[in-house]
């Protein structure tokens, strides 16, 4: 880990809640614009105090950077974010600056997945959209947007591109705006149909995958179920003759019955002696 991402890691959770107090600040002067004058002042000082802070971890990062050229090409917006308040100081600057500063090191984060960090994009917008078209647009006499409802409902229809027309703004730069929401509608509906399509791709690459492995399994098997008839077919062709049978009890006692074809031993009688007669 590079001493530039140890100390985003470090840098990360603070400000991340640095850009909710920054939210609450914006939003008290628009919500309550007949506040106490040191409650306007601080609000206004937090704004800047936040807008500073993120300017201060884009310069240190950009000096704990390795090739500090490389770093600024690749994050120009952020470089934008930090200059603009400082060549207009208007409040509506402020809010875009500190919104891309701190959703850029929202997005740095390991733990926010893509639809959350798209959720998160899409409720920051509406809010900040309703409450920066309310400021602009309430002073204007020929105003149709003078209520936060007014505007949370306007800033809906506006970024799903429906367009009612029941209310719309009547001032330059509220119409700057209307263009800037219609733009990032029209960007993060791509992107949600986009996650949207992905997830139903991974669902049936996943099910696909597991009938491949069903189909492979069930192959396998039959291969070994084949090795294993043919090994048991060669088995029984070299099995060994059986053995000669013993004989059996009768035929062993008539071999033993039948007379010895050997001679005697006892040497054969001479012819007997004829009875002379007498004279």
């Amino acid at each position: 880990m590079t001493r530039r991402e140890r100390w985003e890691h470090r840098t990360q959770n603070p400000l991340i809640a640095l850009s909710v107090v920054f939210a609450v600040a914006y939003a008290v002067p628009i919500l309550a614009p007949d506040a106490r004058p040191w409650v306007l002042h601080g609000a206004t000082w937090v704004e800047w105090a936040a807008w500073a802070a993120f300017a201060v971890d884009y310069g240190m990062r950009l000096l704990l950077a390795e090739q500090r050229w490389t770093f600024v090409r690749s994050n120009p917006l952020d470089l934008a974010s930090v200059l603009l308040p400082l060549v207009q100081p208007l409040r509506l600057l402020r809010l875009v600056s500190t919104l891309l500063l701190a959703g850029r090191r929202v997005r740095m984060a390991s733990q926010v997945r893509l639809t959350t960090y798209v959720a998160g994009v899409v409720l920051g917008l509406l809010v900040f959209g309703s409450l920066a078209v309310l400021e602009i647009e309430r002073s204007s006499p020929t105003a149709s947007i003078r209520t936060l409802g007014d505007a949370l409902w306007w800033s809906f229809t506006t970024m799903t591109t429906v367009g009612y027309g029941d209310l719309t703004p009547t001032t330059g730069l509220g119409r700057l705006l209307a263009v800037a929401l219609m733009l990032s509608g029209i960007a993060l509906l791509g992107v949600v149909t986009a996650n949207i399509a992905a997830w139903f791709v991974a669902r049936f690459q996943a099910e696909e995958r597991v009938d491949h492995q069903n189909q492979q399994a069930i192959l396998e098997l039959t291969a070994e179920v084949r090795e294993l008839r043919r090994q048991l077919a060669e088995l029984g062709a070299v099995r060994p003759a059986d053995p000669p049978s013993e004989p059996s009890e009768g035929l062993s006692a008539d071999l033993s019955a039948e007379p010895s074809a050997e001679p005697s031993a006892e040497p054969p009688a001479g012819p007997s002696r004829a009875t002379e007669p007498v004279a």
